[in-house]
């Protein structure tokens, strides 16, 4: 009979043993031994991924994983490694499954994402979702929702200008009609300051008494980062006249909450990456553009998470990264990107202010053949892999002893977000 495999961390064995197995001029010219060694061993606080809930037969499968599913888009040129029939796709089914994937859901029932947890080494997955519930239990499921849509009390169809963002707006708006609801608001508050007071801050203090960590935009998949500060005078007038300039309304509902979050001891998480779909705006998630929002002293006490690492703009990341509250993960990059790539990344951030690199796998059910739990298995092998490499880079070129690069491990792979969320 097929059985699931149950061995706990898989994908992190799965990279000791090839490690292990390589030639000696292999593995001497990839990592240190001892450093892989250490790295397979740790349990990773996993600082952003969209896992899916399980749901019994005959029940409606779970759609909450994400505000702005990406799967529904126009098609796009995907990336090698997320392609049907990609090697690593395959290894992962078969270390995850060993052949049978509904078998194993079947099996677990509700214990199933946990398990999935279990194999892939995570010991805390922070769970980026509309709501979490059944399954995904705290806390080894920590929840970030969304903030975006309250950015958009306004109609948002003068902001459309192709197919994605028709699909995207139309997302927002029923996730701020639920917003409402859950607020006990019928409709649009008269004045800013009463959906501001109403609806926002209500919403965000709901969150964080329900469990969150963290609040997530992705309006980098609807607008560029560039966040201005206007004159609340302005945004008034635009939020009671319904005229003038929406970016203006926009920008300043983001500042009132990530000032809240800070209030809250809630970190902010931006996308600030390149993104799905054929329209997605490349140059308008660099983070550079998201430096007056940093240097901003009314805003230091709020910790933003650049999420994604900022690929292709990974150097200038490295750069942000001094000021005091600004950090940064790699994910997405180690599903998409090979590990050689990621590693140079990650080598110049812990380079630079190491405290503030988190391991993360933006593990995403992004096909039929590549759900969250396979994306998480390749996410994590190449992240684990990549740090390994950066390491030994630094060993290697006397930056570090090896004692260090065992801490710098540690650091990323947990004690990082640990200390950044208040996590025991």
């Amino acid at each position: 009979m097929i059985r699931v495999d149950s061995r706990p961390f898989a994908a992190a064995v799965a990279f000791a043993v090839l490690a292990a197995c390589a030639s000696p001029s292999t593995r001497e010219a990839r990592i240190d031994p001892r450093i892989a060694g250490e790295i397979a061993k740790i349990k990773a606080i996993d600082n952003h991924a969209h896992p899916v809930r399980p749901t019994a037969q005959g029940e409606k499968p779970d759609d909450e994983y994400d505000a702005l599913p990406v799967e529904t888009l126009e098609a796009q040129s995907d990336p090698v490694r997320s392609r049907p029939g990609a090697p690593e796709l395959l290894e992962a089914h078969r270390q995850l499954f060993r052949g049978d994937k509904a078998k194993a859901a079947r099996t677990y029932g509700q214990d199933y994402a946990v398990r999935v947890l279990d194999q892939l080494g995570i010991e805390t997955m922070l769970a980026n979702r509309v709501a979490v519930g059944p399954g995904l239990p705290p806390p080894r499921f920590l929840w970030v929702p969304f903030a975006d849509a309250l950015m958009y009390p306004l109609p948002t169809d003068v902001l459309v200008h192709n197919s994605d963002q028709k699909v995207f707006f139309a997302d927002e708006d029923r996730l701020l009609k639920r917003y409402y609801s859950e607020s006990g608001v019928t409709s649009r508050p008269a004045t800013l300051d009463e959906y501001l007071n109403k609806v926002v801050r209500a919403t965000l203090e709901r969150h964080k008494q329900a469990g969150a960590v963290a609040e997530k935009f992705e309006m980098a998949y609807l607008r560029p980062l560039d966040i201005d500060n206007p004159a609340r005078a302005d945004a008034e007038k635009v939020y009671v006249s319904g005229k003038g300039d929406y970016k203006a309304l926009q920008d300043y509902i983001f500042r009132f909450i990530a000032t809240e979050c800070g209030r809250l001891a809630l970190a902010v998480h931006l996308h600030a990456a390149a993104g799905g779909g054929g329209y997605f705006n490349v140059s308008g998630a660099n983070p550079m553009l998201l430096e007056p929002l940093l240097n901003d002293p009314a805003l230091r006490k709020t910790n933003f998470v650049l999420i994604h690492g900022g690929w292709p703009f990974t150097r200038e990341v490295t750069a942000l990264l001094t000021k005091p509250n600004a950090y940064v993960d790699f994910s997405e990059q180690t599903t998409t990107n090979y590990a050689r790539d990621v590693s140079q990344g990650i080598r110049a951030w812990l380079e630079y202010v190491p405290e503030k690199v988190l391991f993360a796998t933006d593990a995403y059910s992004f096909s039929p053949e590549m759900g969250w739990e396979e994306a998480g298995y390749i996410a994590t092998t190449t992240g684990r892999d990549a740090l390994g490499m950066a390491l030994t880079g630094m060993l290697r070129d006397n930056e570090i002893t090896r004692d260090r690069a065992l801490e710098l491990a540690r650091m990323v792979l947990r004690d990082n977000a640990r200390k950044l969320y208040g996590l025991k």
